[in-house]
């Protein structure tokens, strides 16, 4: 299945939270995994055009005072309603990172996406506390399961 397309959106404002982006986009662009092109932008830059034009995407956010980043709330905001009834069901993964727990990060992701009706197929990476190298191998894993998913047709 060719021409198949990851849309990662992710919010970096910092060097380890570029790391996160970076790790996930890594991932999907695995020298084993042809046929998905990845396209990587901030959620200010991303547009409905581009999540239209998307097969499945990863997000990425810092959890800011217990909620999303305010850029991918952003994203959210102007993507909702041009995308809501073309994009149900697309399928999707996540990646926080978070200097707490990221629970109400979690919840209000999955509360949009499900008034989106997209379908996680992905558990989400939520890299807790202080940082770890593992939390850009969990991302850059995410992102090679979302690419070979896409790849093969699973979703």
């Amino acid at each position: 299945m060719s021409g198949r397309r990851l849309l990662i959106v992710a919010h970096a404002p910092s060097p380890n939270t570029l790391r996160l982006r970076d790790a996930a986009a890594s991932g999907a662009r695995h020298p084993d995994i042809e046929g998905v092109e990845t396209e990587v932008l901030s959620p200010f830059d991303a547009t409905p055009d581009h999540v239209l034009a998307a097969h499945a995407l990863l997000l990425g956010t810092t959890e800011n005072l217990g909620y999303m980043s305010g850029a991918l709330k952003d994203f959210f905001d102007r993507i909702y309603y041009p995308c809501l009834e073309e994009t149900q069901g697309r399928p999707f993964g996540f990646y926080i990172r978070a200097g707490h727990d990221g629970t109400g990060t979690r919840r209000a992701i999955e509360t949009i996406t499900t008034g989106l009706r997209w379908r996680a197929v992905a558990e989400p990476v939520l890299c807790r506390g202080e940082w770890r190298e593992a939390f850009a191998a969990d991302c850059e894993e995410l992102g090679m399961t979302l690419a070979a998913g896409l790849e093969a047709g699973v979703f």
